[in-house]
Formats: structure tokens, C-alpha cells, sequence
């Protein structure tokens, strides 16, 4: 369990740690939400490219693992910060992974294959990378489906959060599906890559006294 670390009740800091907290949830919200219209737009004005379905699923794959990132993100920031209150936004985060990369499925399996299940299972078998794609998602779906302040209950704090390290296969399995999936310029799968390793070697950094 995270605790808020104590602050003065004035002064410059406090006042700056109220207004990160009230604008973060709904500024988070629009970069969740936003790009959902956008992709629409550029696919109805056929801005998407020679092979649009391609970019539709490298596109939401991506929005999938920059949320999946940034949630890695989260713990090395409240210590750091000592803002409590960000442990809602981890959540946030991975629901929002989650939900793009139920997007990003979507596209493989309804606008790529059209539900030709028997095609999509030798895809599947043939290529390593999607493989690892959609073991990634199964690693997801526990995962989303015990984020709640109930499944902790249940679970047991202990529990919880080893199932929870489960995000930090997913996302390793994300960053190998992404750098497979662009057949071309691989530069910001490398970048995501890196960040990822540094991400997941900055949780691996233990305080002396823990606060998560």
C-alpha cells in the first residue's frame, strides 16, 4: 500500500501538487480518447498510406505500448515525487493499455482477417512476432480484469502484486512484437525498447524503506 507522503498545509509546492492532481485524470483521459478519432478521420480522408489496415494496426499497437510504458513509469515517479495519489493513475494507465490493445486486436481480427479464425490461427503459428503479440494480450487480461479495489481484497495484497508483475512480461513481449512488426525503420521500437529496460531497472532499485 502506497502512502501519501506528508506535505505543508502552504506555499508554492503544495498549491503546484493540487493542480497536477486535478488536471492530470482529465488531461490522461484526452490522450486516451483522442487518438480513437483522430485514426477514424485520417483513415475516412484515406491519409493512412498505401496499406491502411498495416498503419491502423501499428498505429493502435503503439498507443497500446506507450500506455503499457508509461504505466512502468508511474513507480519510479512517486518515489521521486512521494504523490500517493499516483497509484490511481498507474491503474489508469494499464486499463488504458489494455484498451487499446483490445483495439488493436480488433483490427488484426475483424478488419485484417474478417474473423477467418482458421487464418488467424496460421498466422499465428507462422509468425514468431504475432506469437508474442498475443501473449502479451493473454498476460493483459488477468491483469485488467483484477484492477479493482476488490480483486486486492480478494486476491490479498501479496498476491495481487505477483500477479501483477505479469505487466512486466507483457510489456517485454510488446516491445519484441513492435520491433518485428516494422519491417522498415525499426528507430522508435528501439526507443521503446530502451526506455522499457530503464523503466523496468529503475523499479528494480529498492529504497531503504519501501513505499510500495
Amino acid at each position: 500500500m502506497v502512502h501519501e507522503t506528508a506535505r505543508p498545509s502552504g506555499g508554492a509546492a503544495p498549491r503546484a501538487d493540487r493542480w497536477i492532481r486535478r488536471g492530470l485524470r482529465p488531461a490522461l483521459w484526452l490522450l486516451v480518447v483522442l487518438p480513437a478519432p483522430v485514426l477514424v478521420a485520417r483513415l475516412l480522408l484515406d491519409q493512412l498510406g498505401a496499406n491502411p489496415i498495416e498503419e491502423l494496426e501499428h498505429a493502435t499497437g503503439g498507443w497500446a505500448l506507450r500506455f503499457l510504458i508509461a504505466s512502468l513509469a508511474v513507480t519510479p515517479l512517486l518515489r521521486l515525487t512521494g504523490w500517493g495519489w499516483l497509484v490511481r493513475e498507474r491503474r489508469f494507465l494499464g486499463l488504458a493499455a489494455f484498451a487499446w490493445t483490445v483495439i488493436h486486436l480488433s483490427v488484426y481480427t475483424v478488419v485484417d482477417w474478417f474473423f477467418d479464425w482458421s487464418e488467424i490461427w496460421k498466422d499465428i503459428r507462422k509468425h514468431l512476432y504475432i506469437t508474442l503479440g498475443m501473449l502479451a494480450f493473454v498476460l493483459l487480461v488477468p491483469l485488467a480484469l483484477t484492477s479493482t479495489q476488490g480483486a486486492i481484497r480478494r486476491l490479498g495484497g501479496a498476491r495481487w502484486r505477483s500477479l501483477h508483475r505479469l505487466a512486466y512480461v507483457a510489456v517485454l513481449l510488446g516491445c519484441l512484437h513492435y520491433v518485428w512488426a516494422v519491417k522498415q525503420d525499426i528507430t522508435m521500437p528501439i526507443v521503446y525498447a530502451g526506455i522499457t529496460v530503464a523503466l523496468l531497472a529503475a523499479r528494480g532499485i529498492r529504497r531503504p524503506h519501501r513505499t510500495d
